[in-house]
Order: C-alpha cells, then sequence, then structure tokens
C-alpha cells in the first residue's frame, strides 16, 4: 500500500509545465475558483455571512481559549489566523475553520498535563515569617501556551504528511456513529469544565482517566465557596442565549441574519465595567488582552517528544470533524471537497499558525450552519470574519478585557446544545442497527470515564473489532429460482423461490480469509445439509439396505442365487429376519430424504471481495472432499479482482479448472443441468 501511494506521488512530481500547472491549482484550490467570482452573485451573500460568522468567532475564540488553558486573547489569534490561510488551501465552500470545544479541550488536557500547576507554585514569606505557596499564574500560562503552540506545530506536520501521503482515507476508521458519540462525550467534558467558571469558583484541572467525575466531585465539594454573583450573571446570560437560539432556529427563514446573542451579551462588558464587578463582587474577568499582533516565535521543539501520542489523536479528531462538515454541505450544494488537500489545509493552517501564538483549529458546526444560511456562497465569506477578528484585536482588543468568565461559560454551555442533542441518535440505531449503536455507546462512555485520548483509542479500536465480527457472523443462506426469471433468492425469505433439483446454491456475504475460511466451510456444510462423511455413508447404507431387500423378495419368490464363497468373503449369510433395516435407514434419514440425490453445490461469490492463501486452500479442499462423493462444486459471479486473486493463488490447477467457473448464478445451473451440453462459459 505505501509503495502504491509513493507511486502516486512520484507520477505527481513527473516535470512538465501542464503538470506542474495542475499541481499548482491542486495546492492552492484559491486560484481555480477567484478568477471567475461572480461577484455580482456572491459577493454580498458572502459579506453578510462573513460578518455574521466573525461576530461569532469573537466570542467563541475567547471562550474556547479557556478550554485550551491558555489566556483568551489567544482565541482571538486563532480565530484569525487559521481563518484567513484556508481561504487560501481549503476545498470547501461553507464550513467555518476556528476554534471547536472539543479540539480546545484536547488541547487543554496535554497543557495541564505539561505545565501543572504545581510546577509553578512559589513561596512567600509574610511578616509573621510564615510561608505560603502562591501560583504564578503568569509563568504557567507562557508555559501553557508554548505546550499549544509546539502540539499544534506537531499536529499540523502530522496533517500534512498524511495528506501528501493521500491518506486521507484515514477517517473511514472514525465511523459516524463513533464521532457522534466521541463528540458527545467530549461535550460533557466541556460543559463539566465550564461549572468551575459558572460558579465563580476554583477548582483543579484534572486530565486522565475518570477525570471528568473527579472534576464533577471537586465542583460540588467547591459550591459553598460558589460567588452569587458571577451564577446570577452566568444563568442570566445562559436564559438569554437559548432564547435566542430558539428564535434563530424557529424563525430563520423569516430573518435576514441570525440574531447575534453572543455579541449582545458580549456588550454587558460595559455593565461588567460600570459596576466594577470585578472589583466589588470578586468576579473573574478576561483580563489583559494586548493590542495588536504578536510578533512570530519558532515553537520550542524540546517539547515534542512527549507530545507526539497527543499530536496524532488530535490531528484524526480535527481531520474528522472538518471532513465530515465539508461532507454534508458539498453534498447540499452539489460539488466535491478533496479530502487528501482538506487535510493538506488543515497542516497548514495548523503548522503556520504555530508560528503566530495560535491553538489547534478544526471546522465549528455552529459556525458554519451560520456562515451557510446567511448566504455564504465561498471561501470569501471566513476570509472577511478573519478581518473582522484582526480588526477587534488591531483596534478595540482592550473592550474585553472587563468581561466576566461566567458570560464565556454561558457561551460555552449554550453552544454545547447541538451536541447533546446527538443523544436522539440512541433510539434510531436501536431500530436501524444495534452494531453501530454498540460503536456510540461505547466511543461515548469510553471516553467519559477515560478520557478523551484513550477513550479514542478504545472507541476505534472497538469499531474493527466489530467489522471482524460481521465477517465472522455473516448471513448464509440457501438461494433457489423465483420461476421462468431467472433469478434467485433466499428460500426461506421468498415462498415462491424454489431449489433446482439436485442442486443447492449457497451464499454467504463475506469475503474469505484466514479468520473465517473454516467458519464457511462449516456454514457450507450445515446449510446445504451435505457433509461428504456423512453423505458417503449414507449413500453406502442406502445400497445395503436396496441389496437386502432385493435379496429378501428372491427368497421369497424361491429365486434366491447361490452366492459363492468370493461373494460372501467365506463367511455365511446371515439371517435378516432378526434385524431390522429401518435401524440403519433411520440414522441418516433426514439426509436421506432431501439430499442423497444432489450432484451438485453452487457457491455465489458474488458478494466476496477478497480471497486469500487460506481461504483458497480451504475452498479447493472442500471441492476434492464433494468429488469424492460425487457431487460436483462450482463457482459463480466472481468479480475480476477476485478473479485475479484465484489465479495468483495458482487455484485453478489440478482437478479445479476454469470449467468449474461462471459468470452468474444461472449460468451454473443450467450447466449443472446439462453438463454434456456445457462449456468454459467463464475465462
Amino acid at each position: 500500500f505505501l509503495w502504491k501511494q509513493l507511486t502516486f506521488i512520484c507520477r505527481d512530481l513527473d516535470c512538465s509545465a501542464g503538470k506542474g500547472k495542475t499541481i499548482l491549482f491542486s495546492f492552492l484550490p484559491i486560484l481555480t475558483w477567484l478568477p471567475s467570482y461572480p461577484v455580482r452573485q456572491y459577493l454580498f451573500g458572502d459579506v453578510v455571512s462573513g460578518l455574521s460568522t466573525g461576530v461569532m468567532q469573537l466570542p467563541q475564540g475567547l471562550a474556547y481559549a479557556l478550554l485550551a488553558a491558555v489566556p483568551p486573547v489567544y482565541g482571538l489569534y486563532t480565530s484569525f489566523y487559521p481563518v484567513l490561510l484556508y481561504t487560501f488551501f481549503g476545498t470547501s465552500k461553507h464550513t467555518s475553520i476556528g476554534t471547536f470545544a472539543v479540539i480546545s479541550l484536547m488541547i487543554g488536557g496535554v497543557a495541564v498535563r505539561e505545565a501543572p500547576d504545581s510546577m509553578f507554585s512559589v513561596s512567600a514569606s509574610n511578616g509573621t515569617n510564615e510561608t505560603d505557596a502562591v501560583l504564578d499564574t503568569e509563568a504557567r500560562d507562557a508555559r501553557r501556551v508554548e505546550v499549544a503552540v509546539i502540539l499544534t506545530c506537531l499536529v499540523g506536520l502530522i496533517q500534512l504528511a498524511l495528506g501528501f501521503l493521500r491518506f486521507g482515507f484515514v477517517t473511514i476508521y472514525l465511523t459516524e456513529p463513533l464521532v457522534r458519540g466521541f463528540t458527545t462525550a467530549a461535550a460533557a467534558h466541556v460543559f463539566i469544565s465550564q461549572l468551575k467558571y459558572l460558579l465563580g469558583i476554583r477548582t483543579p484541572r484534572f486530565r486522565g482517566p475518570l477525570s471528568v467525575i473527579k472534576s464533577l466531585v471537586a465542583v460540588l465539594i467547591g459550591i459553598p465557596t460558589t460567588n452569587v454573583t458571577a451564577v446570577i450573571i452566568g444563568l442570566l446570560c445562559i436564559v438569554f442565549l437559548f432564547m435566542i437560539k430558539t428564535i434563530n432556529d424557529r424563525f430563520k427563514d423569516k430573518l435576514p441574519v441570525p440574531i447575534p446573542g453572543e455579541i449582545i451579551v458580549i456588550i454587558s462588558t460595559g455593565i461588567s465595567y460600570g459596576l466594577q464587578i470585578s472589583d466589588k463582587y470578586e468576579v473573574d474577568i478576561v483580563g489583559k488582552i494586548p493590542t495588536g499582533l504578536l510578533p512570530p516565535a519558532v515553537p520550542d521543539f524540546s517539547l515534542l517528544p512527549n507530545l507526539f501520542t497527543d499530536a496524532i489523536a488530535i490531528a484524526v479528531v480535527s481531520f474528522s470533524v472538518s471532513i465530515s462538515l465539508a461532507k454534508i454541505f458539498a453534498l447540499k450544494h452539489g460539488y466535491s471537497v478533496d479530502g487528501n488537500q482538506e487535510l493538506i489545509a488543515l497542516g497548514m493552517c495548523n503548522f503556520v499558525s504555530s508560528f503566530f501564538h495560535c491553538f489547534t483549529i478544526t471546522s465549528s458546526m455552529s459556525r458554519s450552519l451560520v456562515q451557510e444560511s446567511t448566504g455564504g456562497k465561498t471561501q470569501i465569506a471566513g476570509f472577511l470574519a478573519s478581518l473582522m477578528v484582526l480588526l477587534v484585536v488591531v483596534a478595540i482588543g482592550f473592550v474585553f478585557q472587563p468581561l466576566p468568565q461566567t458570560v464565556l461559560a454561558a457561551i460555552v454551555m449554550v453552544n454545547l446544545l447541538g451536541m447533546f442533542k446527538q443523544l436522539r441518535d440512541i433510539p434510531g440505531l436501536w431500530r436501524m442497527s444495534r452494531i453501530e449503536l454498540a460503536i456510540w455507546v461505547v466511543s461515548f462512555i469510553a471516553s467519559v470515564l477515560l478520557g478523551l485520548d484513550f477513550g479514542l483509542l478504545v472507541a476505534v479500536g472497538f469499531a474493527i473489532l466489530t467489522v471482524i465480527y460481521r465477517t465472522q457472523s455473516p448471513k448464509k443462506i440457501i438461494l433457489g429460482e423465483i420461476p421462468n426469471t431467472g433469478l434467485y433468492c433466499d428460500v426461506d425469505e421468498y415462498a415462491e423461490a424454489s431449489e433446482c433439483t439436485g442442486i443447492k446454491i449457497f451464499h454467504s456475504n463475506t469475503s474469505i480469509y484466514f479468520a473465517n475460511s473454516d467458519l464457511y466451510i462449516n456454514a457450507l456444510r450445515k446449510k446445504t445439509g451435505l457433509d461428504p462423511m456423512l453423505l458417503q455413508a449414507a449413500r453406502t447404507s442406502q445400497q445395503s439396505k436396496d441389496l437386502e431387500q432385493g435379496v429378501t423378495e428372491m427368497i421369497l419368490s424361491g429365486s434366491a442365487p447361490q452366492l459363492d464363497d468370493e461373494q460372501t468373503n467365506g463367511k455365511a449369510v446371515e439371517p435378516l429376519g432378526d434385524s431390522d433395516p429401518e435401524d440403519t435407514h433411520n440414522l441418516h434419514k433426514p439426509l436421506l430424504q432431501e439430499n442423497i440425490n444432489i450432484h451438485s453445490i453452487i457457491l455465489d461469490f458474488s458478494a466476496v471481495n477478497f480471497i486469500d492463501s487460506v481461504g483458497a486452500k480451504a475452498i479447493k479442499s472442500v471441492m476434492k472432499e464433494y468429488a469424492e462423493v460425487d457431487v460436483q462444486i462450482v463457482l459463480a459471479g466472481c468479480n475480476g479482482p477476485l478473479l485475479a486473486d484465484l489465479r495468483r493463488l495458482q487455484f485453478f490447477e489440478g482437478t479445479v479448472t476454469l470449467d468449474l467457473l461462471f459468470p452468474s448464478i444461472h449460468d451454473a445451473v443450467l450447466h449443472c443441468q446439462h453438463p454434456a451440453a456445457s462449456g468454459i462459459l467463464f475465462i
């Protein structure tokens, strides 16, 4: 597989003017659509959409920075640089790139692990010569920013490598139930992490297995120290934002643009400043937001060895969320997105932005819906949203300094509503697919209890196990013909389908390989009711019974033949009167009644995608076993790749020849019914 991927890359690097242009246009998709941008049709919608999305970017950037365990201003930086870069490299016209709760929480977990509070406790002596531990928050925050930045740089490098190696397919292992269960669990983590800001209490930040339970217990223990003012402000904001969100959802067809609830809430900054609630009521606020952009800096690469595993998980989750949203909007609006280019785009956004003090980004569900519903047509909407964030950072960032943190917690909690609605998946999955429901539940429970990193690993492992389980327990049926149609269906499901005389048609919807070849053979014997050993014994018993009955009739008619010593092997013929001929017959009665006259078995391979050497040997062996009892096995419905596998495995050698291979079940049936008139039908 890796050789094939490298072959594609070498082919892409073939030097020619046309090839170079193709590569350039593929790497920078903006060159394909910007020259033909229809200004009159698209510009107004993109402007309105960009402003609406930018209004949401501001409060969410500030709020999600708290999840990432970095000062809020870094959320604004992350809402500018990556969004700007995605305009040039991205292929989705409607997704809003930037901060996202799940990714921010994963970043924050790593930052807290690498820079815990205990590392920054310093001693301070007071006048009574007693020593108290003081937390150096400035040094702690600076270190956590360094961790978040280098982690983002590594995530970008991983995504770029996967994109250039064409590994966009990795998301197939993150099925929709897995992602939805995982993001719902992440929403639970985020919600509990925001309770301390809503209540205005101080608790340590936990990570690892059972961290969500530890955080909840810490909040419950800290309830006696709740800041009542912070709770009132937070609850009022939650109620207001929920009402605005409900109005926007209910009247989205009538409203020209959604009501910007978050920005209205942030206007409460003025009230906070006027009432001086930080000084009078000890309500935690956003704090210092420096005006302007920080100069670029090289990340601290000495931290890389401890972050590689975390970076892989964050890179995959980030891409999975982004490509899922991109495909939804692409399908709705009739265009395509390139998974590999999306990997490259996210990689460029993360890698380059890490030099400008940003943390990892992906697509936001809530902002993408706003960008699409307000008339956004192209990536220009995201570009304008980033310029709006830039204006705030450069000119009026100081306005947000007195913003209470409980307000940001309220914004985060209300925006989690869409994720918690994914709990509605459970009844539908119960009706449609119990296996997918199991994936959803395992992903959710594992991610809640074990943490997002270990939970994702467990969820992916369980999803792969379900694939193995499905190949180990496929549906196995006997087919019969619908009269005068040439169509063959399950005889147990369709009353009109009847088995062909003397022929059994076996179908199993699975590939045949080392893990299930024995199960396939056992299922073949069970469903057809034909075991070569039992069939031989049954036929011998039937022949003995027929012989005994013939001899008895001759004796009764007085014309019994004289048996010589050679015929009796020198033994006397025992009388038949004391033996019950039905005893031997009953031993194989079901086999004799239904299957004694079976002369052919057709293996329907139309559902077989691949076969390995173990599977090929098993099929070849069972064909020989049945041939010894005069039952011929033929194959039908092999696709081209499967036939190539069989040829490569030297399947058609010896007694197994191409004469036993047919393009369809009906061709195989005709051959089995009239073998003398059939030739090689499929080569």
